[in-house]
């Protein structure tokens, strides 16, 4: 059981954080397009995405923490990797998405 509850939070990092760099990675086309209400949209479900990531994430070291030590595989390391760079992703789309807005004249937040 407890394997697989181990197995439902990393694939919850690997998805979430998966969803979150594509919805950046919209965020940034919208943007070049000129469409800031849908590369706002994006930004906000990369952030629901990331949100749900850290869920499990923190599931995961709670667990570890109060001594349920699980076993470091390839896997759980890969679902960090996804985690730490769909944040990175994120973190630069917005900037991405403000060098946009500014080329076009809007106001940036």
């Amino acid at each position: 059981m407890a394997e697989e509850q181990n197995l439902e939070a990393i694939m919850g990092l690997i998805i979430n954080g998966g969803n979150a760099k594509s919805s950046s990675m919209e965020a940034i086309m919208a943007a070049k397009k000129g469409d800031f209400e849908t590369a706002a949209a994006k930004l906000a479900e990369a952030d629901a995405a990331l949100s749900e990531a850290h869920n499990s994430q923190t599931d995961m070291l709670t667990k570890e923490a109060s001594g349920d030590h699980m076993q470091v595989t390839l896997l759980t390391v890969h679902s960090q990797d996804h985690l730490m760079n769909a944040i990175t992703f994120r973190d630069l789309a917005g900037e991405v998405v403000d060098v946009y807005k500014k080329m076009a004249g809007v106001p940036v937040d």
